[in-house]
C-alpha cells in the first residue's frame, strides 16, 4: 500500500501534566486514524513531550497497523452493527444512498478515512475518544459481506441476499 494515496484525520490530542518540584511537566497523547478512503483504516496513538511528534508517532503506528473492510457498494455497511470495547459502545447502521454521514467525533472520523459515504452511527457507552474508537473498529471488523457468508454455507450469493419487489 502506498503512502501517497492515504488520508489521515487527528481524533484528539490529549495534555497530561506531571507535577514534579520545581513546576508542571507536560506531555501530550494523540490519536490518528489513516484511511485510503476505498477500504483500508487503521488507528494510531503516540505520546511526546510536543504536539507534532505525538501526532507523527501516532500517524506512523496507524500507517502500520491497516486492515481491510468490505463495504457494500462502496458506500455503506452490509448490515447493522453493535460494537463494543470496554465501557464503549457504538451502533453503526447502514443507510440508504444520499443519507450522508450522520456520526459525530471520532465515528465521524473513521467513516471520512475509510470512504462511507451514507452511515447513522451513535456512540452509547463512554464518551472517551480512545475507547469510541476502540468499540467502532471491533464494530466494523464484527461485520459479515454477503460473500463471506455464502462461502461459510457452501451456497451462492443470489440465494443468500433477499430481492426488493
Amino acid at each position: 500500500m502506498n503512502n501517497i494515496d492515504l488520508k489521515d484525520k487527528l481524533v484528539s490530542i490529549n495534555r497530561i501534566t506531571k507535577v514534579v518540584k520545581g513546576g508542571r511537566r507536560f506531555a501530550f497523547s494523540a490519536l490518528v486514524v489513516v484511511g485510503n478512503q476505498i477500504d483500508s483504516i487503521g488507528v494510531g496513538y503516540g505520546k511526546s513531550k510536543q504536539v507534532p511528534i505525538a501526532i507523527k508517532k501516532a500517524t506512523e503506528t496507524a500507517k502500520n497497523n491497516l486492515f481491510k473492510i468490505s463495504l457494500r457498494e462502496g458506500r455503506t455497511l452490509h448490515h447493522d452493527v453493535l460494537g463494543k470495547d470496554g465501557a464503549g459502545k457504538v451502533l453503526l447502521r447502514s443507510a440508504p444512498s444520499g443519507t450522508g454521514i450522520i456520526a459525530g467525533g471520532p465515528i465521524r472520523s473513521v467513516c471520512e478515512v475509510l470512504g462511507i459515504k451514507d452511515i447513522v452511527a451513535k456512540s452509547l457507552g463512554s464518551s472517551n475518544p480512545i475507547n469510541v474508537l476502540r468499540a467502532c473498529m471491533k464494530g466494523l471488523k464484527s461485520q459479515n459481506s454477503p460473500k463471506l457468508i455464502a462461502k461459510r454455507r457452501g451456497k451462492n450469493i443470489s440465494e443468500i441476499t433477499k430481492k426488493k419487489q
